[in-house]
């Protein structure tokens, strides 16, 4: 498929399971590997430089970052740019990450999306509602692709963090893992490592009420992917994200599926921890949602200390 096809169908399948790198001349795998260029948003302020700093020792391409008023400068052995499209013209950035306060944040992804940047990786917690609907609104026309917000990023093991994952908890193999929850997603990571299957890419969807890519998205994108062998998916009370991935995997699926419901206990009309966790009726309760999963002919645990052993299993793999 080539890029200008991908730009004429302006779609995520395009321009996330086959992202054009222009200089390789080639098609990168999931979201983000070691051919990626990546600028950080917010690059100079606290949390940029600490993150910014192990992405690029784990490895990462870090090509450059943003902070409006110290363009020119160097930061980390990187050059600073005031705007990122001066950043994408003089780097050829295609992936940015967002460590943006939250009242600016929104600004953020609309200035990376309308610079040309393909994949938006936004950390920023706390960004107003009514902020995330005006950059889905803006987001609609554009041939880029949001993770997030309020999530911990990308990890496509061995090659690029994007995020704030723990990196040395990862190793390079055959599970994708999909999850609302960073701390969830560092314990099925840790679990696949230490069953001896390691990952392909992690994504951290977030768990605000608006984001980016819903979970049917980011499973679509593992199940498309040829090193993906099997794919975790991490989910939570409230919404019908991930009823709606079951209902594709269920037609579509190619590969053992196995999840986790987090919120058995929460009571309803709470909100539990991320904004987006709230049981607003009878199918949004964890049970409800392991009954619809288990319909569609996915693995449910009951405990998120079963999701290695159980993936293990599914793939026929002994437990090293």
């Amino acid at each position: 498929m080539s890029k200008e096809i991908c730009e004429e169908r302006n779609s995520i399948e395009c321009w996330v399971v086959h992202l054009y790198d222009s200089n390789k001349h080639h098609f990168m795998s999931v979201l983000v590997n070691k051919n990626s260029n990546i600028i950080v948003q917010g690059f100079t302020g606290k949390e940029g430089t600490f993150h910014a700093t192990q992405m690029i020792e784990y490895g990462t391409n870090v090509v450059g970052g943003v902070t409006p008023g110290k363009g020119g400068l160097t930061h980390l052995d990187r050059p600073v740019f005031n705007t990122v499209s001066e950043a994408v013209e003089k780097t050829q950035a295609n992936t940015s990450i967002i460590f943006i306060p939250p009242a600016f944040a929104a600004d953020g992804i609309m200035e990376a999306a309308e610079a040309g940047i393909k994949v938006i990786i936004c950390i920023t917690e706390g960004i107003p509602v009514s902020d995330m609907i005006k950059v889905k609104e803006y987001l609609k026309d554009k041939s880029c692709t949001l993770i997030g917000p309020n999530c911990p990023g990308v990890m496509t093991a061995g090659e690029a963090k994007v995020g704030i994952m723990p990196g040395f908890i990862f190793k390079k193999g055959s599970v994708g893992i999909v999850s609302k929850s960073g701390t969830l997603t560092y314990e099925a990571v840790d679990q696949c490592t230490k069953a001896g299957l390691g990952q392909t890419t992690a994504i951290g969807i977030g768990g605000d009420p608006i984001i980016g890519t819903t979970t049917k998205e980011a499973v679509e994108l593992l199940m498309n992917d040829k090193e993906t062998e099997g794919i975790i998916m991490i989910g939570e009370i409230g919404g019908q994200l991930e009823a709606d991935a079951g209902h594709w995997i269920k037609e579509n699926g190619t590969k053992p599926v196995v999840a986790f419901i987090a919120g058995e206990t929460a009571p309803a009309g709470r909100t539990m921890g991320h904004a987006g966790a709230i049981i607003g009726g009878s199918e949004d309760t964890a049970a409800a949602k392991k009954s619809i999963l288990r319909s569609c002919g996915i693995t449910v645990v009951d405990s998120p200390a079963d999701l290695g052993i159980t993936m293990a299993k599914l793939l026929g793999k002994a437990l090293q």
